[in-house]
């Protein structure tokens, strides 16, 4: 359905407990699940630490596979096919936004340091803390010019960090609470307002235009880029994903009741890829039909995705898995 004019869901409640010293790697390699061709479609890591709940993933250029894990003192990767721990300075509070840069390094936001940090590959780590004594943060995005975008809900603004320095876009919506965020390839920065039921672009020279999406209180969270310009976002409360192209939206429905979908990827040929947290399913919308995923394992609960430069469909687990599925299959 097409619809002609221009909302996002926190996760609150991401509990887990973690102390970390050092850097551990995984005694337990990737399995695959036997038992016919479906089953052989997966592969998944389980966490080494029974409290580890990873949150938010990113692919990085040569093939790492980055994680959060909510109140953990650590981040998560998975690189040549292994499992890695690699400590941070403080515990985390949902850490829900990630990205990852040309050279390999992570950015993530990082509430227990009030800030915004980066690890590199080496795991050193460098924090730039906000300006306010409290900080809520959402979802990230690195620019191809380097810069890290993110939702910054106590500063009412979707903010810019380059060079060390930080850059307000302060939002004029009386409602807001801004969480999903991505960037074009030309530098344009986009934002979802939850509460606020706006689409926001800002472009690289600054200026800010909002965008009401179609329906009131859709909740608007997750957004990509896809490869045509399009802005893709997901409608949480109403089960939908949405695209916004042109000037014109157009929605597609999830079926089923209340999945919660989560987390949003779009690949090169235009698959567009999202979680269904309460389902334990994986979805992918081509060419306007939806096809769903579902997880190998009885109670999993994928809550963001990434696609890595081969194809393959990565995902965070909250209930203590990174999983992967194949691009061969990814891609019937």
């Amino acid at each position: 359905m097409k619809i002609g004019v221009a909302g996002i869901t926190s996760r609150r409640g991401l509990i887990a407990a973690c102390v970390l010293a050092g850097l551990a790697f995984a005694g337990v390699s990737a399995y695959w699940l036997g038992g016919g061709m479906s089953s052989r479609r997966f592969v998944e890591y389980a966490m080494t630490q029974p409290r580890d709940m990873p949150t938010a993933i990113a692919a990085a250029p040569d093939g790492t596979i980055w994680f959060t894990m909510d109140l953990a003192r650590a981040m998560g990767r998975v690189r040549n096919g292994r499992l890695e721990r690699l400590p941070t300075t403080n515990d985390n509070i949902e850490p829900i936004g990630l990205g990852v840069t040309a050279d390999g390094s992570a950015w993530y936001t990082d509430s227990g340091a009030r800030g915004i940090s980066r690890m590199t590959s080496s795991g050193a780590i460098d924090s730039f803390p906000l300006d306010t004594p409290i900080v809520r943060l959402g979802r990230l995005a690195v620019a191809p010019d380097g810069a890290v975008w993110f939702a910054e809900a106590t500063g009412y603004s979707i903010t810019r960090l380059k060079d060390g320095k930080i850059a307000r876009h302060v939002f004029n919506s009386p409602r807001g609470e801004p969480y999903g965020v991505a960037v074009a390839p030309d530098g344009t920065a986009w934002a979802t307002l939850k509460s606020g039921d706006q689409l926001i672009r800002i472009a690289p020279d600054g200026e800010m235009t909002a965008f009401e999406v179609p329906r009131h209180a859709a909740m608007p969270s997750d957004t990509a880029v896809g490869p045509d310009g399009a802005i893709w976002f997901i409608e949480s409360r109403e089960n939908r994903v949405a695209r916004f192209k042109n000037g014109a939206f157009e929605e597609f429905k999830v079926a089923g009741e209340s999945p919660v979908l989560t987390g949003l990827a779009v690949t090169p040929n235009g698959d567009v890829w999202f979680a269904m947290l309460r389902s334990g399913s994986l979805g992918r919308l081509r060419d306007g039909r939806i096809e769903s995923f579902k997880l190998p394992r009885d109670g999993a609960r994928p809550a963001s995705l990434a696609v890595d430069h081969d194809g393959n469909v990565w995902y965070a687990d909250i209930s203590g898995y990174v999983g992967m599925l194949s691009a061969r299959y990814a891609r019937e």
